[in-house]
Parts: C-alpha cells; structure tokens; sequence
C-alpha cells in the first residue's frame, strides 16, 4: 500500500461518487457503497462539518475496522459539486481489548474491586447495574437505574483530548479505555468499555459495558495544598453547574447526529453535529476556570499530537465571526489551502487563539480589521493575531500577563485571567506568547508552538 493515495469525492447530499480502492474497501465493511451515504460515521460527520462551515477542516480521526483500529490524518474541503476527503497518514493497529468487538456479550472477568456491570440505553439512560461487593459506600441500582451514565461519573477526556465513551455514541460502536471518575467518590478512578447493541435495522439500542475501579496515587492527593482542596471544591460546584448539563446536551447531540433513532433531514443532523461541535467548545471554556489551579503546579504540561495550526487559526475566526460584524470588523484569515502542522493540544490551542481574537475584535474600531497570518520559523509553528486598536504601552506588556490583570480596568471586558492562562497553556505546550504593540499603533500578539514531526504541506 506504500504510496497511494487515499481519497473519497461525496456529492452535496452527503452520497460517494467516487473513492480510492482502500478506503471504498473500509468503508464497504462499514456497510457502504457508491451512491450512498459515506458508512463510516466520523469521515461522513467531518465531510458535513466542512460543508456547513464552507472551509476545509483537517483533523485526526479514528475508526473502528472490525478487530483492527485505523487512525487517518484527513483533510475534508468543500467543493463546488460537494466535498473531498484527502487522507494523508493511514496507520492501522490491533485494537488493545479485541473482545469489546462483535461479541454478544462480554467475558466474565475476574473479580476487581471496586467496579460494577451496567446497561444503558441509547440516549445513555441507566437500565440495569450489578455492583461488585467491593465497591466504597455500594451503589444502590434503585438509585441510579432510570438516570443518565453521566449523573452517576464524570467522564474524563484521554491525552488526546477525546471522551470514547461519547465517541461511541457518535458511532453506534463499541468504545474501551474511558476514564471516570465517580461524583461521590472523587478519589476512585473508573475505567469503562461498553459493547453497542443494535436492533434488527442496525440502529443503537445501548451499551452493556463494565467499569473497572482504581484508587488515585495518594501521592497525588498528598501533594495538594489547601488551595487544591478549595480549588476541588469549586471544580465540584462548576461540574453540577455547567460540565454536567454541557456533557448532556453534547451527547443528545451526537444521539441525534448519528441517526441512531432512524433517518433525519439532512439539515437536522447537521444542526445537531453543529450544537454538539458548540457544546464540546463550551466545554472547553468552562475548563478555563478549573485549569486556574492546574496551572500553576510544579511540572504542569500537556500532552501534545499533531495538529494543523492554520485550520485551529480559522476555526477561531469562524467562532468570533458573528461578534466581529456585529462590531464591523473584518477578520482575515488564512487561506484554506495553507497548512502549518504543530505539535499541541487541539483545544488548548483553540482556547488560546480565541482568546487573542477576541480581545483583538474587542479593541479594534469599527470599519477595521483583524489580521490571522500563519508561518514558519525554522523550528516553530507561528500564529499571529494583528488589530487595529490603539495599542499597548511597552510599560504594561509585562504586568497584562499576569493573573487578573487588564491594561485599563474600567473598559468593559473580561476577567483579566485570558492572557495568563494562554501564556500558561502554551508554554505548557513547548511554546509561548509574546506581544509587539506601542500605543496608536495596534497590538500584534504572537503564539509559538514546536513544529509538528509531520512536515506542514499545501494540500
């Protein structure tokens, strides 16, 4: 298979007109063929996402190809008679619990307190729980049975940034390796796999699964001041507050995007893959506040993978578009066939260059623009965010970095823990943020991240 070139042509209605042999043959035992829907849920679900943004959109994706998992480096861009799909890195690898797949049911483990066995339906309703005699203050089935999964555990992202779990749902696939922890037990973490049901027409009908306990290092806990302890606190309030009805309103979503209750108008699902794509985002934000404390540890990194800087660049100026016209402001972006790939984590560079662009289209005057521009820099990736405003006095670039702090207070605007957080984050990241502005000559705030290992080409 060295060198070919993966590739898939769908039509506006999401149809396949044309495909490469290797990718028709994935998708085909995915249930597909020509002049029908593209079969596999995450390329159908990005080909509809660079549609209804009208940009190309390139992410990391990963499918299930029976016992096998194939992770695709894929690029989805919109064209006149539809959308593209170009696969530039194609790596298959043997998923890590092969029994999680096109089984009927799941073998009996040996006994691992603490854990417990449960069912869920396909809006992740709770329909039966067995709990193992080991489990800390033992769940009541009566308590919980009829709730949603997620009142019952917090879902925990991977170092890539995903929830299988939700990816799962998505897909109507079996899902392993989901960490959770439980609500009323913060110190045990879980880790989940569920096996998909399906009815006779091959739509979701729910999970059986397992979740498998493990006490957190005490170490770990050990090593927490009581400003942790606060912090845990107020983490613990945001999560019924916010994270909880986020996570819920995210899973409806994909619910309904992936179809699971029958076939819905085009337009529908593509609301819902949007309000899901809006949610995760929020998400994102609502993590902001929690991260505070993260932060500031000793050794506090992130883990980083490939990521294509000038579509994270353009992504932000799609989130900020509403709020720039409404203030008149032009944003311009790269171009969408510029490629720059970094090595960072996707949504904490999002967060980052949303913040820069939104305080750029805070402070830039009506009839103005706001400058996108992405480059190389021998060993680094570069993003910088230009305004028009008027400007910063060399004398606050330092102090508008640091925590709660606003180059003038009695502006509107937000917190003053945007800047701080952003130069944490990248820096966490391998990189940094530094600014270049004198007042009545506009702000330039420049993001550098390491340069991906995979090389940044134009597609």
């Amino acid at each position: 298979m060295t060198g070919e070139v993966d590739f898939a042509r769908l039509d506006r209605d999401g149809r396949l007109v044309e495909v490469s042999a290797r990718l028709g043959a994935l998708n085909a035992r995915a249930g597909g063929k020509l002049g029908e829907p593209f079969a596999t849920p995450q390329l159908a679900m990005l080909a509809r996402l660079a549609a209804t943004l009208k940009m190309p959109v390139s992410r990391e994706v990963i499918a299930a190809d029976g016992t096998r998992i194939v992770d695709l480096l894929v690029r989805a861009e919109p064209v006149e008679r539809g959308v593209d799909l170009k696969i530039s890195a194609w790596t298959e690898r043997v998923a890590r619990a092969s029994w999680l797949v096109d089984q009927p049911d799941p073998p009996v483990a040996p006994k691992t307190p603490p854990g417990w066995k449960w069912e869920a339906d396909a809006k992740l309703t709770l329909t039966g729980l067995t709990v193992s005699l080991d489990e800390p203050d033992r769940l009541q089935p009566s308590d919980v049975v009829g709730q949603p999964l997620t009142r019952l555990v917090r879902l925990i992202e991977n170092d890539d940034g995903d929830l299988p779990l939700l990816s799962g749902l998505a897909d109507g696939s079996s899902f392993e390796d989901q960490r959770a922890v439980r609500r009323d037990q913060p110190d045990v973490e879980y880790i989940l796999g569920g096996i998909a049901r399906h009815d006779a027409d091959g739509r979701l009908t729910g999970f059986s699964g397992t979740a498998t306990g493990v006490p957190i290092r005490l170490e770990t806990r050990a090593s927490a001041d009581t400003t942790a302890v606060a912090a845990t606190d107020f983490s613990e309030r945001l999560e019924q507050a916010l994270r909880v009805p986020l996570n819920r309103i995210v899973a409806c979503a994909d619910t309904i995007g992936a179809q699971a209750d029958g076939p819905l108008r085009r337009d529908y699902a593509d609301y819902a893959g949007d309000i899901a794509s809006a949610g995760r985002h929020l998400l994102s934000l609502v993590e902001d506040l929690a991260d505070l404390h993260a932060v500031e540890q000793p050794g506090f990194d992130i883990a980083g993978a490939a990521v294509d800087l000038a579509d994270v660049a353009r992504r932000a100026a799609g989130l900020l578009g509403v709020r720039a016209a409404d203030k008149q402001v032009r944003i311009d972006q790269p171009s969408p066939e510029e490629v720059l790939m970094a090595h960072g984590d996707f949504h904490r560079i999002l967060q980052i260059l949303v913040n820069l662009l939104d305080n750029a289209v805070r402070y830039t005057p009506p009839g103005s623009m706001v400058w996108l521009r992405t480059e190389r820099d021998d060993d680094s990736a570069v993003v910088v965010v230009a305004d028009q405003g008027k400007g910063i006095d060399s004398a606050d670039h330092v102090r508008i970095f640091d925590k709660f702090e606003r180059v003038d207070p009695s502006e509107a605007g937000g917190s003053g823990l945007g800047l701080y957080l952003s130069r944490r984050l990248a820096r966490a990241m391998g990189g940094d943020i530094t600014l270049d502005s004198a007042p009545g000559q506009g702000a330039r705030f420049v993001l550098t991240l390491p340069v991906s290992q995979r090389l940044s080409t134009a597609t």
